[in-house]
């Protein structure tokens, strides 16, 4: 089987270029970064979002494409007929994020926010649980059926471990540096499922070359759900383990949590609703009950990211903001670049 993963570096599509080849596929994988190909995984260098990359790309045949790129509307339908030709099953990365509020466990027919939503500013943005909708509507509408839409919810990796809506930037990083962790008093009582990257992507490698996948979308989550709170004390517990000290944390109502970032419709439209999920569809294709409990894998992943720690980039907008709230200050010499510098000291002593 030739399988192409577009973007698959991420959380999911670095286990899944893993399985894949272990079961002994053939696996392209396209990177902007470049890496050097092992055994049967080979990396295209170049960014996927870009045509004139893709197209040459397209010309094979490929029995199974997974796309893990983040879209606007307008450039998924420029190249939907393209993708689809190309492939005898493509496997489009959707999100649970485009369910709306229920106070059943989720299934694949939950109505979706896109559908249900009167708030104009919200419809009127292009946020990303409306944009996933809208393109889950353009194959949808497309004449072949060749497609299966995959809707993952929070997934976590030993590089990926989030509080809410915050990335491990935005909370861990301030643990490292002995500051205080903020989080929302709203958020933390509602409850959330968290799945293993690993899983998710063993699940997206069961759907391959299922014929009856095909027109069909699968929700891959895991059974058990905790609240935020829960799992925010196996941080702190791992943190104290591993590094002896246990973190501050204080909590900000909702209007002054949601002041530090610009997710403000995350924050609304998913991350205050109570999130657990019916898998009895795509565990017809894997047993979901195998699945890596949240508790137990975060444990796990956090101890593995703290041996070696790697932060992306740290907002540091973000960072003032926090600052003020806790009363703690950050040097300068601690921040990189004059225009990050600026950030910091505006959101922290002036805005």
């Amino acid at each position: 089987m030739k399988i192409l993963l577009l973007g698959g570096t991420g959380a999911m599509g670095v286990h899944l270029s893993q399985i894949l080849a272990e079961q002994g596929r053939d696996v392209s994988v396209t990177t902007r970064s470049a890496k050097e190909s092992t055994g049967n995984v080979t990396y295209l260098t170049g960014n996927a979002k870009e045509l004139e990359f893709l197209s040459p790309i397209l010309q094979d045949k490929w029995d199974v494409i997974v796309d893990f790129m983040i879209y606007n509307e307008a450039e998924l339908q420029q190249r939907v007929e393209m993708l689809l030709a190309a492939t005898g099953q493509y496997i489009f990365i959707s999100s649970s994020r485009v369910y709306d509020n229920s106070a059943e466990t989720i299934k694949e027919s939950t109505t979706r926010l896109l559908d249900t939503i009167e708030d104009k500013k919200y419809l009127a943005k292009r946020e990303y649980a409306l944009t996933k909708a809208r393109q889950e509507d353009i194959l949808k509408r497309n004449k072949n059926k060749n497609w299966t839409i995959v809707r993952p919810y929070i997934t976590y990796s030993e590089q990926r471990l989030q509080l809410g809506t915050l990335e491990k930037e935005g909370w861990l990083f301030r643990a490292l540096e002995g500051k205080t962790i903020v989080f929302s008093e709203d958020i933390k009582g509602m409850f959330t499922t968290l799945t293993y990257g690993y899983d998710v992507a063993r699940s997206i490698a069961a759907l391959m070359g299922q014929k009856n996948s095909l027109g069909e979308i699968y929700h891959i989550t895991n059974n058990s759900s905790n609240r935020w709170q829960e799992l925010l004390d196996v941080y702190l517990d791992v943190f104290e383990e591993v590094k002896g000290i246990r973190p501050k944390v204080v909590f900000l109502s909702l209007p002054d949590f949601i002041k530090l970032q610009r997710g403000r419709y995350q924050v609304i439209y998913d991350r205050m609703y109570h999130r657990k999920f019916d898998n009895e569809k795509i565990n017809e294709f894997v047993d979901v009950g195998s699945f890596v409990e949240a508790k137990t894998g975060l444990s796990n992943c956090l101890k593995e990211f703290l041996r070696s720690p790697r932060f992306q980039n740290i907002s540091w907008r973000s960072e003032g903001i926090k600052d003020k709230f806790t009363g703690e200050h950050t040097s300068l010499l601690r921040i990189k670049g004059a225009r990050n510098k600026l950030k910091y000291i505006l959101f922290r002593y002036v805005i």
